[in-house]
């Protein structure tokens, strides 16, 4: 029987870093082992304070239970969150991102929202300690659009705030957040966790009403945590074990409880926070509807530097003068189709961007439309030959993107999301699940990842980037349960002499060149 997945939050930390993570290695010796810490609240305090990080950056002290952390709540603490390429603090140290969703590997849901609601304009935060109805607004939709029929969505396990949501003792917390009480009402999570007020508080239950998302009235618990530390020992750290609600009983979902109160959202008056249309009576949802960004948004402070490479000394830069051009398929106005170097077998090709692009993250609207004119141009192709297609991408320890394209029998397709699973738990790897990606807006703002696309459209990715293995999908693949063929892991190991690499690539454009739309 599934015991359940261990979490736990912490609220404000301040810079007691090292009180902290002292405490999360008791409990986790004793209660644990815990898979994930949450931080809602002020992580960063005062300069002095925050000397304790020093240690667990060198490697002197360790953080025993991986943790992730929400971004700032005021200006000042702007500063610790610059440059922060892979969100990665320090080993087992993490910054979510501004907002979205984290799944772990359980199922388990965590939608998450930093900073606090911005002053100013609707859709323009003034700071980036600062979200907006956009920032919630995408939240909202992340976590609705995993359901194709609107009554099935159960919400989510866990909402991470900083910020207090407006309804709830708004007389102690004057700063409280409408945009807050919308997520929620929203999203309807099973436990919501917020902090920065200094004061431990657990309301009774309450059940969010039901409305054009779901016809269930599912159950919240509030709980707000003090400061780490604190003196009068008010509560500060929290654990939970949960079930996934994609994976629970209906029953125990819906089944309610003798001491619940009745919903602080429900007929809350949301004026000049958002407007009726933008409730869930709007049906259409969409993996991320912003249209604009503000200033700052794929980082905070300062515009996220990226590491830079000549493009004259880039392999994939067709204007390089070191891109083997024997290797080229075909060739696009944006992208190009090319033999992968060391290749697994015969049909095992890349798409590359002509120009020197990091991820398929930072594509503009015209080349995301020609890299899906290439991928359905591919799977048409492979289909021909008996066989379905997937995509993967690493944007870690590489300057340029690399679409990954190897074709698997039809026969074997129901095996490749159980080998990815396999192979992730063993390198004990935490992924999500997408639906079909449909634009560079569903890739992560910041960071690396790694993603594959599967025959049934669906996505994995994950943001654990840390000592992530580069031969991660080919392990996938040469795997037992696929292709059966360990010894190609290395691609090192599978170079060709050029005469067979001008041999793998006529043969591969004579058969492609049917679905070819850049032959004229």
């Amino acid at each position: 029987m599934d015991a359940g997945t261990k979490i736990l939050v912490v609220g404000d930390v301040r810079g007691r870093f090292k009180q902290l993570f002292q405490r999360v290695e008791q409990v986790n010796k004793k209660a644990g082992p815990f898979e994930i810490l949450c931080c809602v609240g002020d992580f960063f305090g005062d300069d002095k304070q925050n000397e304790e990080l020093i240690a667990y950056k060198n490697g002197f002290k360790h953080i025993t239970v991986p943790t992730y952390i929400l971004g700032p709540n005021q200006k000042e603490h702007g500063k610790h969150f610059e440059n922060l390429s892979d969100g990665e603090i320090c080993t087992n140290l993490t910054y979510l991102g501004k907002r979205g969703v984290y799944t772990l590997t359980s199922g388990v849901k965590i939608a998450y929202l930093s900073g606090v609601e911005s002053a100013g304009a609707a859709d323009l935060a003034k700071s980036n300690h600062e979200f907006t109805k956009s920032d919630v607004f995408a939240v909202r939709n992340s976590c609705l659009v995993s359901k194709n029929c609107s009554t099935e969505y159960r919400g989510v396990d866990v909402l991470l705030t900083s910020q207090w949501p407006y309804g709830m003792q708004e007389t102690e917390n004057a700063t409280a957040s409408k945009l807050i009480s919308f997520l929620c009402r929203e999203v309807k999570p099973r436990y919501h966790f917020c902090a920065i007020n200094g004061t431990y508080f657990e309301c009774p239950p309450f059940r969010m009403p039901k409305d054009e998302t779901t016809q269930f009235e599912l159950c919240t618990r509030f709980i707000s945590l003090a400061d780490v530390g604190n003196a009068e020992k008010a509560k500060y750290i929290y654990a939970l074990t949960l079930k996934p609600v994609d994976k629970s009983r209906l029953l125990d979902l819906v089944q309610k409880t003798t001491n619940e109160i009745p919903c602080p959202f429900a007929g809350l008056d949301l004026a000049g926070a958002v407007d009726k249309n933008d409730t869930s009576e709007n049906r259409q949802y969409f993996y991320d509807m912003e249209t604009k960004k503000s200033k700052g948004q794929r980082g905070y402070g300062k515009k996220r530097r990226m590491q830079e490479l000549d493009q004259e000394k880039c392999w994939f830069c067709l204007s390089s003068p070191d891109v083997e051009k024997h290797l080229i398929i075909t060739v696009g106005e944006r992208f190009y189709l090319a033999l992968a170097k060391g290749p697994i077998n015969r049909h095992h090709v890349m798409i590359l961007s002509t120009k020197h692009l990091p991820c398929a993250a930072q594509l503009s609207t015209e080349d995301w439309e020609e890299l899906d004119k290439f991928k359905n141009a591919l799977r048409k192709y492979f289909k021909t030959i008996g066989q379905v297609v997937c995509f993967t991408e690493r944007h870690y320890k590489s300057f340029h993107l690399q679409i990954n394209v190897l074709g698997i029998e039809e026969g074997y397709a129901w095996k490749i999301k159980h080998s990815f699973e396999d192979k992730a738990e063993e390198f004990n790897l935490q992924f999500e699940t997408l639906p079909p990606l449909d634009s560079p807006k569903m890739l992560p703002e910041i960071g690396p990842y790694f993603l594959t696309e599967l025959p049934d459209d669906s996505t994995l990715i994950t943001r654990q980037m840390n000592h992530f293995p580069l031969h991660f999908a080919r392990d996938v693949f040469c795997s037992e349960n696929l292709l059966n063929c360990d010894e190609k892991v290395n691609w090192k190991e599978c170079l060709l002499d050029k005469d067979e690499e001008t041999t793998y690539v006529s043969d591969f454009r004579k058969g492609f060149a049917t679905f070819d739309f850049t032959i004229t």
